[in-house]
């Protein structure tokens, strides 16, 4: 069979490696000719040189190698908010865009977090049958919370737009929030958050929350020397990328702080094998990759192929990616 070329079909071909939402599939279809094939598919290798747009999500890595295969690609859509499974250089160097739709997970996420914090210092018990009074009294003896949030520091790593956002809602609760950033965030946009050094923030934090990205520079950024700095009854919680904490001394200061608990959302790699240190530990609580799970959230994320069709008909892209 030959292999197929831009002339072989009428609009431009577009691959889509992972799940969209059907509306955004169908609108996809309407402009372009869509093929849904992972990297490591035949379909995908054989179409390789008509491939005008690949559309991914989380787990297709887009790299130098990848690219090699792909001479006529046009723009790279990243149906998500992270872009740290795309090599940007290498696409910049091959002149191809790369788009993200960086707003459609921020109110999943931040409810999630906010979920998690519930979770973690306000313990509840739901009761499907009737109890004695001797049951109910031992229960209510048993489910106390330790803390009330406004007694609470939380420490936000990372203030961009999901930061921002779990700062506002954790001072409406009644948290005081302080947050470490790379960037200078001007004070009106801090939602009430106070700046401290990133030593600072892992001292002083009762509750720790990561919204960092997973690029190169920020693997094992939560490093043994952040983490043993934390109190020993420290609550550490992350949704951003697995990559951005060392495991292995989290599970170090977590087994000798029985007192502490860590929530993680993310995980590296995912899904997690049986050999990851965290498993055996009780104050770890391990999720798959749940926070930006809300039907809302995966729509908004698969409208990134507004932003591929915009490129593929040489107009500016709202989202791009520099």
């Amino acid at each position: 069979m030959p292999t197929p070329n831009t002339t072989d079909f009428k609009t431009p071909l577009a691959v889509v490696t992972e799940h969209l939402s059907d509306e955004a599939t169908q609108w996809l279809a309407e402009r372009c000719e869509v093929l849904h094939a992972g990297t490591d598919d035949a379909r995908f290798l054989d179409a390789a040189g008509a491939i005008e747009a690949l559309v991914v999500r989380t787990y297709t890595i887009v790299d130098a190698k990848l690219l090699s295969l792909l001479p006529n690609l046009k723009v790279v859509g990243r149906a998500g908010v992270g872009i740290d499974n795309i090599d940007l250089a290498a696409c910049k160097a091959r002149g191809v865009q790369v788009v993200s739709t960086p707003d459609a997970n921020t109110q999943a996420v931040v409810e999630y977090v906010v979920c998690l914090l519930c979770d973690t210092l306000r313990p509840r018990l739901l009761l499907d049958t009737a109890v004695s009074k001797n049951e109910w009294d031992e229960l209510r003896q048993d489910v106390v919370g330790i803390w009330q949030m406004n007694e609470l520091v939380l420490g936000v790593l990372g203030l961009g737009r999901i930061g921002k956002r779990v700062a506002e809602v954790a001072r409406a609760i009644g948290f005081s929030v302080i947050y470490h950033d790379i960037a200078e965030i001007p004070e009106p946009l801090r939602n009430g958050a106070e700046p401290v050094s990133l030593a600072m923030l892992f001292a002083e934090s009762d509750v720790i929350t990561l919204h960092i990205d997973g690029r190169p520079s920020n693997n094992k950024f939560v490093d043994s020397a952040l983490i043993s700095s934390l109190r020993p009854d420290a609550i550490l919680i992350n949704t951003s990328r697995g990559c951005v904490i060392d495991e292995g001394a989290l599970a170090h200061w977590l087994g000798a702080n029985p007192a502490a608990a860590a929530v993680l959302d993310v995980h590296n790699p995912e899904p997690f094998t049986d050999s990851n240190p965290l498993l055996a530990l009780p104050n770890a609580h391990l999720a798959p990759h749940l926070a930006s799970r809300t039907m809302t959230a995966m729509d908004n994320m698969s409208w990134v192929v507004r932003d591929v069709v915009e490129v593929l008909e040489g107009r500016k892209p709202k989202y791009p990616a520099w």
